[in-house]
């Protein structure tokens, strides 16, 4: 296991038409090395963070193996590499604050307080987030991801970042991400809507690592009850004295 401490608009999607490219064994080492850790830290913006793979994808894979892997895991970002038939590569993904499911539907998030997911495209450093209810259209960014046994992981009612139940193939038309013009991919920029390969599927966990001062006060509250608990047991060790006899 690797660590780092420091509905309706979806069936459109299945039947655009398109084919699907042939599947990929997953090649090379980890997607997530030091600099793009930085960033993910940089962009949820809570501090130092463990990040735990839970999921790699291989060749046989589904949706549904996804799922086992993620499922009740808690806040989670995943990392896609996508590449079209010209051999162009990007690095993209999402944070997910919620845990995903196979049964939940649509994760809706009404509030503002609620769209802290964000989508983002590595390569070209490009973030965007859950747009807000004081859109034109208020509940354009209601819907922050899509959990479905038959769906990989899938972000946004456009979807904003979609990707299939064999796991090889991703889609992207932003609507609920973003708050700019709708039906561009946050792969290429491109309107239309078009499939991409997708070369590797990794899921890491969230975890914060608690600050040096929190560290700090953790290790003298310890102390202190530690302190106090051999006081207690050196004032047991120690007999009692008999009472003094005074003679007259």
């Amino acid at each position: 296991m690797k660590s780092f401490v420091a509905a309706g608009t979806l069936a459109m999607t299945v039947t655009l038409g398109l084919a699907a490219p042939a599947a990929q064994a997953q090649n090379g080492g980890s997607l997530l090395d030091l600099t793009l850790y930085g960033q993910l830290e940089r962009w949820l913006g809570a501090g130092p963070l463990d990040l735990r793979n839970i999921y790699t994808r291989e060749l046989s894979h589904n949706s549904r193996d996804f799922h086992d892997a993620a499922d009740g895991a808690g806040m989670t970002f995943t990392l896609l590499q996508v590449s079209n038939d010209l051999g162009n590569s990007w690095i993209i993904g999402g944070y997910n604050p919620q845990s995903w499911s196979s049964t939940d539907g649509w994760h809706e998030t009404p509030n503002d307080w609620q769209r802290t997911a964000f989508i983002f495209n590595y390569t070209d450093a490009q973030l965007w987030r859950q747009v807000m209810s004081d859109n034109i259209l208020p509940n354009r960014g209601i819907r922050q991801t899509y959990n479905d046994p038959n769906h990989g992981p899938t972000f946004g009612a456009g979807p904003d970042l979609f990707v299939n139940d064999r796991l090889n193939a991703a889609f992207s038309w932003q609507v609920s991400y973003g708050g700019g013009e709708e039906g561009i991919s946050i792969i290429d920029g491109s309107t239309g809507g078009q499939l991409f390969r997708v070369d590797a599927l990794e899921v890491y966990s969230i975890s914060l690592v608690p600050e040096p001062g929190q560290n700090a006060m953790l290790a003298a509250g310890l102390g202190l009850l530690g302190f106090t608990a051999w006081r207690r047991r050196q004032r047991k060790a120690v007999p009692a004295r008999p009472a003094s006899t005074v003679k007259h």
